[in-house]
């Protein structure tokens, strides 16, 4: 029988096309998959090892050499050992195909953390005097205008648009270019210090000079635009005002970077710098400001032994040094003038008892000695003075309750007949506004001391920083600047979009009174506690010392097992750095717990809460870390082998420490450090430990500890 060829097959035409699909990649499948990509080997510094013996122990650095700064050759293997590291980084994100995340929170962030292309301008006198940034420059403009030139066109966002339509001229001066200075100081602009004269008609400043790797002074004639011919001068380290804006007076620094030497220049003068006072202890650091009537200059010198304040008269600053505070060593003294009244903001011991807080005194400026001091206020349980700023007509008081912090205004001049202490409440006292979760409060410039607007900076967990103005005399106060617009789909949160618009219309209003906190003008505050919690533990560290831990969280994306990280620095007595950061929304809006661990070492608890976690107690401040890490996990707020922890400048050391102590709390750590961390060891036998350490290299003037 004759077989025609097949025309149709008695298989749909789908499965015809699988079958050979199946024929065609049999090969792909019998293959064996491409092993994975090897990865990179990580550089290898030089070792050069250096014995070093402490206590009688002996052990040998290989390292070290990476400390010697003033080594050209070992600088330029540190330079070439970042760069091998810098590549080494970006090999093992891509190996993990982590460089494409990378890729995705660089987009994401970008809109957040951009800056305001001005400063918010700071009224002193009849001028306006903010920074702002130039298209296509990499560096600002130090400007000026007057404030009294078409007021209504003044723009906290852009200053520089007003216009004086009488004469056709641009109402904006500017005063210093800085990346002009960058080609003064081979292509590299830092400044350290910027002081304008009381009189406004110069302005002294100190920029980095990497040749010289050192601060150099320069004044500049505000009038002309021109330099001045002196004074010129190396290593400065700080500057004040005399004789209104006629006279210098600068602080230089010894070959170790201590300030030690003061010098009194009289502008306009062929007469070379008159030197004031040497101090010749190797241990004293001087230090040199103005107060804020411009009436004194306050010398404090500190050392190991002692701590001095002397004042000289800045109308004549050859007049000699009169010593009014004298105190142990290692306090804060802050000394401000008021109407023939000089006030003092200290934490010495009191008749040789030690304190734990601040308090104020005061005593008649031309009273001699050093002992002639008198309370002012009674102490009151659980509050504790932070800082204090003054203006003619007020003083005010940043107060701390607990974790509550107060901004209190107190009318000036207070009561001349103290025969004994007052309770704060018998000054006659008013709280300015504030929102929820406030962490920290600082004064801002407040150069105008006859102006009753007074600024501070207000912080939050939940809110980006805001600069607010408080005009004292009425209760009304306004957000000037709050960086980083945010949006949340179409609705903006927060930013100078909707700030400027508040600006223009009209300051916000709050009558002054006891109220802490304004709950009904939240909204009016731009934070964002409606999308993100914080909230307030106090976790019982290893010993039963109470630590305070604040969590923050995304209420939308709150459950269990959420990952976290636990920042931490425990260190100078500094406050822990809680405020908003814009880059960490991406963490929190991916589900992460922020936490923040007030470790002993750090501030907030007082001189004590410092003490305890320093020098040979510095080990409290490790449990205290562990601790709260345990409590984080114990606790289901952050899921198990789920923890990193971050830390920056001494806080790195911190952060290294608990790893070391319990790396199996820990999955991955971020250090960063404005001073070189150059090697850490971390021993975990049974778990590998991520860690990414970032290292810039900065100048510094001196170091205090």
């Amino acid at each position: 029988m004759l077989r025609l060829p097949t025309l149709f097959s008695p298989k749909p035409l789908i499965f015809r096309l699988l079958a050979a699909a199946e024929v065609r990649f049999a090969h792909r499948r019998a293959a064996k998959p491409a092993p994975p990509i090897p990865p990179p080997t990580p550089p290898r510094p030089p070792q050069k090892p250096v014995p070093f013996t402490v206590h009688g122990v002996t052990w040998h650095d290989p390292f070290s050499w990476m400390s010697n700064l003033s080594d050209n050759v070992a600088m330029r293997h540190m330079d070439v050992y970042i760069e091998q590291e810098e590549k080494y980084t970006e090999a093992v994100l891509a190996t993990t195909g982590a460089d494409r995340l990378q890729r995705k929170l660089q987009i994401e962030m970008a809109p957040r953390m951009a800056s305001d292309l001005c400063t918010p301008p700071v009224r002193w006198g009849p001028w306006l005097y903010y920074r702002r940034m130039e298209e296509g420059k990499q560096y600002p403009v130090l400007c000026r205008r007057l404030a009294r030139l078409h007021e209504e066109f003044i723009s906290y966002s852009e200053p520089s648009a007003g216009f004086d339509y009488t004469t056709g001229k641009r109402i904006e001066q500017k005063l210093l270019d800085y990346n002009q200075e960058a080609e003064r100081f081979g292509g590299y602009s830092h400044e350290e210090l910027s002081e304008v004269s009381p009189d406004h008609h110069f302005l002294a400043y100190t920029m980095y000079d990497k040749d010289k790797d050192c601060f150099t002074l320069s004044v500049r004639d505000l009038t002309t635009g021109s330099l001045c011919d002196k004074p010129r001068a190396d290593r400065v380290a700080n500057l004040s005002w005399a004789m209104n804006g006629k006279a210098l007076l600068y602080t230089v620094t010894d070959n170790e970077k201590r300030p030690y030497r003061i010098f009194c220049s009289i502008l306009g003068s062929g007469k070379d710098d008159i030197l004031i006072l040497e101090e010749p202890d190797k241990d004293a650091y001087v230090n040199i400001r103005n107060t804020k009537d411009f009436q004194f200059v306050t010398v404090n010198t500190f050392s190991t032994t002692y701590s001095k304040v002397y004042l000289i008269n800045a109308a004549d600053p050859f007049s000699g040094m009169t010593l009014v505070w004298e105190s142990e060593p290692h306090v804060h003294c802050a000394i401000e003038h008021h109407r023939g009244y000089i006030y003092l903001l200290t934490n010495a011991a009191r008749g040789g008892v030690a304190v734990d807080s601040h308090y104020l005194l005061r005593r008649i400026a031309e009273a001699s000695g050093s002992n002639n001091w008198e309370s002012i206020l009674l102490e009151d349980p659980g509050a504790t003075i932070e800082d204090v700023d003054f203006c003619d007509t007020h003083m005010v008081l940043i107060l701390k309750e607990g974790k509550t912090f107060r901004l209190c205004s107190i009318p000036l001049p207070l009561p001349v007949d103290f025969k004994e202490p007052v309770h704060l409440a018998a000054l006659r006292p008013s709280y300015l506004a504030l929102p929820k979760h406030v962490c920290q409060i600082s004064p801002g410039p407040n150069y105008d001391y006859y102006s009753s607007t007074m600024r501070f900076i207000i912080s939050s967990p939940v809110m980006p920083d805001a600069v607010v103005d408080y005009n004292l005399s009425d209760g009304k106060w306004c957000i000037v600047q709050q960086q980083n617009m945010l949006h949340e789909r179409t609705r903006t949160l927060y930013g100078t979009a909707s700030v400027a618009n508040n600006i223009n219309k009209s300051s916000f209003s709050q009558s002054f009174g006891t109220i802490h906190e304004v709950n009904d003008l939240d909204n009016m505050w731009n934070e964002l506690s409606e999308f993100y919690a914080c909230e307030y533990y106090d976790v019982s560290s290893n010993d039963g010392v109470l630590v305070p831990l604040t969590v923050v969280y995304s209420r939308k994306h709150k459950q269990e097992g959420n990952p976290g990280l636990l920042h931490g620095h425990g260190a100078y007595g500094e406050l822990l750095d809680k405020r908003w950061r814009s880059e960490l929304k991406s963490l929190l809006d991916r589900g992460w717990i922020i936490a923040y661990a007030d470790v002993r070492g750090g501030g907030g608890g007082g001189k004590k809460w410092h003490h305890d976690g320093r020098r040979t107690k510095k080990q409290n401040s490790i449990n205290d870390f562990v601790s709260c890490a345990e409590f984080l996990v114990n606790q289901g707020i952050v899921k198990e082998n789920s923890l990193a922890a971050w830390g920056y400048s001494a806080g790195g050391l911190l952060v290294a420490s608990a790893i070391n102590t319990r790396p199996d709390l820990f999955r991955a750590a971020v250090l960063k450090s404005l001073v070189t961390l150059w090697s850490l060891r971390i021993f975990s036998p049974s778990r590998s430990i991520h860690l990414m350490i970032i290292f810039r290299r900065m100048p510094f003037t001196h170091l205090y500890w």
